[in-house]
């Protein structure tokens, strides 16, 4: 057999077992009017939460599903100040092609009772008193409530006093068909095929506040009767994975669904343990086929510490990116430019945990592949935003209006949730715009983060000739001959290395949000050795690091020009025969002015001018005008050069999904 029959036989292969572990036989759908059979991006956003979320509810956010699907299309909303009145408006810069709304599902019942009228008794619940308040102060405590109540801090999940005063279940049910005609009325069936809706709900377990939440997903309109929740799963992942197959994949009606873990940057260690048992495994890589790499509570594909030098099991400096000083939610616990919290403090780097990250998790999964036989962490890339505005893909740096409603509106964004970020977006390789082509998209990896730009990215191995950028037909001859990002490959009898296709073109950006050209393609690989041991290593491909790289501190435009576009056909100088390996890109833009950086210089504070202190002290004056804690806008003048993390520019950038080296068998 010649090799190049060898990979393309591999990929067949691996799309075969993957439908057999789901149960899922394509269905066959009318084309749109744009078809691509070599696939072409889609950008979107999977984790979005709207009124129906406690936290967005207390946080006096009014949109709903429809709200977010109209923002995601392009639509103008209107959203909370930091009083809690709705006198700010939003708008997206460019629409993206599909969204997933992902509101809590243990307490879309409760939200509706709370959200009900005054003559239901639900109504009267203290929790949902305090909940539709506009005092931050009262807010928060409720928000302490609906945590407790949904396990996340220490103790079981148990039913609110709301449901002992009113119909839960009943209510549940209601928003739920709510939430799945949002997503009909809004999903395009027409041939313009121009947005997907999908059908999602988050399932939020926390320890201690460990982050350990699944945005659920399902293909079409065929879902479970009611979302499958921390009170239905006993607060254990592995039990949420049994119902979702006995609910949905082993029905043989049409259900097919997969769960996304997010942000395992704030996962304590948890989100990824070794498999207690052979389903444990097959369940993870049958309904788990991506993570969320970045959202607003941060990055979580690897850690850097500029201070002290070192990171967490690695030594690669670019890590240091939208880094969270903690390791869980109380990361959210600042108030009035305080921690409130003691667990919301810094996490030092021999204290944080390996598997928070997630290049990490990828290399902890070919060790244990030497040992069971299979790789149990094997999920590609996307990124989303977590917002709570309702804000679907709103993940530019520019005219970014927060994440939590009134919570971190206006002033109480940089003074409160200066570490977070805008998200990210998921991009997908799919023929067309419909549910099943982006789901099986997704089902196969074909998919990459981004930081909330949007570069297209293409990344093959396999059988490749060195000129292969300068191809026409480049993309037809890489699948042909390798696989895509997401894929698998087998290394031949004859142990020929694979080579590595990597193709990036710019964001172009619009004319009211300007992007930034590309600085350099790298590929991360990822490897163990004959004795066990993890190793990674960082390769610049393509591009190189631009002298004089920065931002006018003035106007944030670029001061050194990047590339349109990068190309590369690349041979790991460095081999591995007979050892599993991974490999994904990473691209990087040049810098670029962070959100932070941007509010505060329309506050007239430029973290870019060493005048920054003096001009604090006016434009905090102005603020406690307008009823701010004092020194609202401090963070403004924060020193990057004393800081772990922070820095007033960043690059922006993208990873796509893995192709994994398996040895041979």
């Amino acid at each position: 057999m010649t090799t190049q029959n060898f990979y393309k036989l591999k990929a067949q292969t691996l799309t075969a077992v993957l439908c057999t572990l789901v149960g899922h036989s394509s269905l066959a759908a009318e084309p749109c009017n744009h078809f691509v059979a070599e696939r072409q991006p889609f950008f979107g956003d999977l984790h979005i939460h709207t009124r129906y979320s406690f936290d967005s509810f207390l946080s006096n956010q009014k949109n709903d599903p429809d709200g977010a699907y109209r923002y995601a299309k392009g639509e103008l909303i209107t959203l909370p100040d930091p009083f809690g009145e709705q006198t700010i408006e939003a708008r997206i810069d460019r629409a993206i092609d599909f969204a997933a709304v992902t509101d809590h599902g243990q307490f879309l019942g409760e939200v509706a009772l709370c959200d009900s009228d005054w003559g239901t008794w639900a109504w009267w619940a203290p929790t949902c008193i305090m909940s539709r308040t506009k005092n931050l102060w009262v807010q928060l405590y409720a928000a302490s409530q609906w945590t407790l109540s949904g396990g996340m801090d220490g103790v079981a999940p148990e039913r609110s006093f709301i449901c002992d005063l009113g119909d839960c279940t009943k209510a549940a049910t209601g928003v739920w068909k709510d939430i799945r005609e949002a997503a009909e009325r809004h999903n395009d069936t027409s041939k313009g095929c121009e947005f997907s809706a999908f059908v999602g709900y988050e399932y939020t377990q926390g320890q201690e506040a460990a982050n350990l939440h699944r945005n659920v997903i399902f293909r079409n309109e065929t879902v479970t009767e009611n979302p499958i929740s921390v009170f239905d799963s006993g607060n254990q992942v592995p039990e949420l994975w049994r119902q979702l197959r006995e609910q949905c994949l082993d029905k043989n009606n049409g259900c097919d669904v997969m769960a996304i873990p997010h942000n395992s940057n704030l996962g304590g260690g948890l989100m990824f343990p070794d498999p207690a048992n052979l389903e444990e495994l097959q369940n993870r890589r049958a309904l788990e086929p991506l993570v969320e790499l970045i959202q607003h509570k941060g990055a979580s594909e690897c850690r850097f510490d500029r201070l002290q030098g070192i990171g967490v099991d690695t030594e690669d400096e670019l890590c240091d990116f939208e880094q969270i000083p903690a390791d869980n939610l109380h990361m959210l616990g600042s108030v009035e430019g305080k921690m409130r919290s003691e667990q919301g403090k810094a996490v030092g780097v021999e204290a944080f945990h390996r598997r928070n990250m997630m290049r990490n998790v990828l290399k902890d999964g070919l060790a244990l592949e030497t040992t069971l036989g299979l790789n149990p962490f094997m999920p590609g890339f996307i990124g989303s935003t977590d917002t709570h505005t309702a804000t679907a893909g709103g993940a530019q740096e520019r005219a970014y209006v927060g994440h939590l409603g009134s919570r971190d509106a206006g002033f109480r964004n940089i003074q409160d949730h200066f570490v977070s970020n805008p998200g990210g977006l998921a991009v997908v390789w799919a023929e067309e715009n419909r549910r099943d082509a982006l789901f099986d998209a997704m089902r196969r990896r074909e998919a990459y983060a981004t930081s909330g730009t949007r570069p297209i990215v293409r990344f093959f191995a396999g059988n490749y000739p060195e000129n292969l950028c300068e191809n026409p037909a480049a993309i037809p001859f890489a699948y042909e001959n390798g696989v895509p990002m997401g894929g698998v490959l087998s290394q031949p009898l004859n142990d020929e290395y694979p080579q590595f296709y990597v193709s990036a073109q710019r964001d172009l950006g619009s004319e009211n949000f300007p992007s930034n050209p590309l600085e350099r393609l790298q590929i991360i690989k990822g490897w163990v050795d004959d004795k066990g041991a993890t190793h990674e290593r960082t390769y610049d491909v393509a591009g190189a690091v631009v002298d004089g790289l920065g931002v006018d501190p003035h106007t944030c435009a670029a001061t050194a020009q990047g590339s349109a576009s990068l190309c590369a056909v690349w041979s790991d100088p460095d081999p591995t025969p007979n050892q599993s390996a991974f490999y994904y890109v990473r691209v990087l833009e040049t810098p670029s002015c962070r959100w932070s950086t941007l509010q505060c210089q329309k506050l007239g504070v430029n973290p870019l001018s060493a005048a920054c202190p003096d001009q604090l002290a006016a434009s905090t004056l102005r603020a406690e005008a307008l009823g701010a804690a004092d020194n609202a806008f401090k963070n403004c003048c924060r020193i990057a050069s004393e800081e772990a993390f922070y820095t007033p520019t960043i690059r922006e950038r993208a990873w796509t999904s893995p192709i994994w080296l398996q040895q041979p068998r």
